[in-house]
């Protein structure tokens, strides 16, 4: 049991003890936007917890998804009222459909006045949030502010695992806590709690049975195999039993980039962008897939491991099959993936190494396409940037670390299949909300989950600029983030849509004039080159690498797509 302290001689505030619980549950930082109610709070009244000031909301919500999603730990960002909390809902809808534990806080109206719609800046902040969060609540008395803080937390550690929601009135935070009341201590699990459903080892060796029987067997892994910690175990059992994985989006770096068995990471781009049957050749020969922790919102789709022959599918997940309209497995393990990996392994002892199907073909086909010396007038290409990213990032991290962030565009797609990742989590990107901007507050969340470690950011000029004003956070805070801004004033990924679909451009609807990123850098306080060839890009990347300091290389691109090999995008 504990109890709510503050300084001796003076009553704890609602304010204090909200802190003071959340630091108890493992909250290290809130991002955020201040409001009038800093009349009410101080974010330095608990040790252990940091404030990051932020230019806009969103940055706010991104960065705790992403420090909460790598750290494994629940992590806050806070909003004011009215606009400040609508602001902060796309931070709140990134975490719910990318998955990352994040206490979403908003100040409210004084709880006499809260009539939603008539009072200045005052909005039904539950009912915004509710559709988008695991858990949604207004403090009605200041003594409850530990209880909600608990149940905020235990709903966003739940898989799926999500954002959480309070909503805060401006005098109930300056209200005093009744100091008499003993709380119980908090007692948080290693890791987030799912569903298990009875039976599910008879589910698991059924699972044995049909992978001992397969040729060649396939394990299509999602982030929440990561979040059980699941990923040695994983590593064991593809290896022992010689067993090609293939992830999700965000789930690149279950095994390290250049691992034997890695099969990489699959868009519904990849086929256009290649020029080659790259899913068919990727899951064609498979006649068993496993899918550990996989998300329908990560964005891989069962129709893209449906190419070629018959399978037999296996999907195994601690939550309940939400989708069974798309993915109707023939084996359904709820459970958790580490605790069904290694009933797996116990079952599997005897089973003899499978000969992963080859995919030579296609591997000889990226590494043509990357290692592309052509210089082109009119920009570099973003295979040729992404090629350069990786080897200062090879260069530059020590083995198994680096993070590549990935901001929202057809760039995004590069990166997805060529992006280095030698570590769970070390290539991040929105693969469900998939907002504009995500870019610089994902990679000040990377760098302040791995400050040892090197960040690099690719983002299109699009995106980057709907949110660039966060540069100045970065500057502030002194963070070693490299960023490489692909440049061909245009929003890229809707040009190509609108090739698909009509067979040319609507130019006022996807194109922008000039901007000048690498002013615009300086303008708040970060040091910045332009590169227009890999011999220039390769130079920069070396010298931000090494810098200790925030960099920003500007690389004019352009995109070779023809409308015809993106007919039919598997998305």
């Amino acid at each position: 049991m504990s109890r709510v302290s503050t300084t001796p001689g003076t009553n704890p505030t609602t304010a204090h003890a909200l802190l003071q619980r959340l630091r108890d549950h493992g909250v290290q930082t809130v991002f955020g936007v201040v409001g009038r109610e800093a009349a009410s709070i101080l974010f330095d009244e608990v040790e252990g917890i940091d404030f990051v000031l932020t230019r806009h909301e969103f940055t706010a919500g991104v960065a705790a998804d992403v420090l909460a999603r790598i750290s494994g730990r629940p992590q806050a960002c806070w909003a004011t009222l009215g606009p400040g909390m609508t602001n902060l809902s796309t931070g709140v809808a990134t975490s719910i459909l990318d998955r990352s534990p994040v206490i979403a806080l908003a100040a409210q109206s004084e709880s006499y006045d809260i009539f939603p719609n008539d009072t200045h800046q005052c909005l039904d902040s539950v009912a915004v949030m509710r559709p988008m969060t695991k858990y949604a609540v207004e403090l009605q008395r200041p003594d409850d502010i530990t209880d909600l803080v608990d149940s905020a937390v235990a709903a966003a550690t739940t898989e799926p695992v999500g954002p959480s929601f309070l909503s805060l009135p401006v005098d109930l935070l300056a209200g005093e806590v009744d100091t008499t009341q003993e709380r119980p201590a908090v007692r948080a699990p290693g890791k987030p709690v799912g569903a298990v459903q009875d039976g599910w080892q008879a589910e698991a060796e059924r699972s044995a049975e049909l992978l001992a029987a397969a040729e060649h067997p396939v394990l299509v892994v999602g982030a929440a195999a990561i979040r059980s910690g699941a990923v040695p175990a994983i590593r064991a059992l593809a290896e022992r039993l010689n067993i090609p994985v293939i992830t999700t989006y965000i789930a690149k770096g279950v095994l390290p980039h250049g691992h034997r068995l890695n099969y990489g990471a699959v868009t519904g781009y990849m086929d256009g962008i290649l020029s080659f049957p790259a899913l068919e050749t990727l899951f064609g020969p498979a006649d068993l897939i496993l899918t550990l922790g996989y998300d329908y919102a990560e964005d891989l789709r069962p129709s893209m491991w449906q190419r070629g022959g018959a399978k037999q599918t296996v999907r195994v997940s601690p939550t309940v099959n939400p989708v069974p309209r798309v993915y109707r497995p023939d084996v359904d393990v709820v459970t958790d993936v580490l605790a069904f990996v290694e009933h797996l392994e116990a079952h599997t002892g005897q089973v003899a190494a499978k000969t992963p199907h080859d995919i030579a073909p296609l591997r000889e086909r990226i590494a043509e396409f990357l290692s592309d010396p052509e210089r082109h007038a009119d920009g570099m290409r973003v295979h040729q940037v992404m090629d350069c990213m990786n080897t200062v990032m090879a260069e530059s991290a020590e083995p198994g670390e680096g993070t590549i962030v990935s901001d929202i565009g057809f760039f995004r797609h590069y990166g997805v299949l060529f992006a280095r990742a030698d570590q769970p989590f070390g290539f991040l990107t929105s693969a469900g909300c998939s907002s504009f901007g995500y870019g610089i507050p994902a990679a000040m969340g990377a760098q302040l989950a791995r400050p040892g470690q090197p960040t690099f950011l690719i983002a299109g000029d699009g995106g980057f600029h709907s949110n660039s004003s966060d540069l100045e956070t970065i500057a502030r805070l002194n963070l070693p983030i490299v960023t490489v801004v692909v440049n061909n004033d245009t929003n890229g990924l809707i040009e190509l849509y609108q090739n698909i679909g009509h067979h040319r451009s609507h130019d006022p609807a996807v194109k922008f004039t000039g901007v000048d990123f690498t002013e615009l850098a300086k303008a708040n306080g970060v040091e910045a080159v332009r590169a227009g060839s890999r011999e220039e890009l390769l130079a920069a990347l070396r010298k931000g690498a090494g810098l200790g300091r925030p960099f920003l290389i500007e690389v004019p691109v352009n995109y070779d797509f023809q409308a015809g090999g993106f007919a039919a995008l598997s998305i």
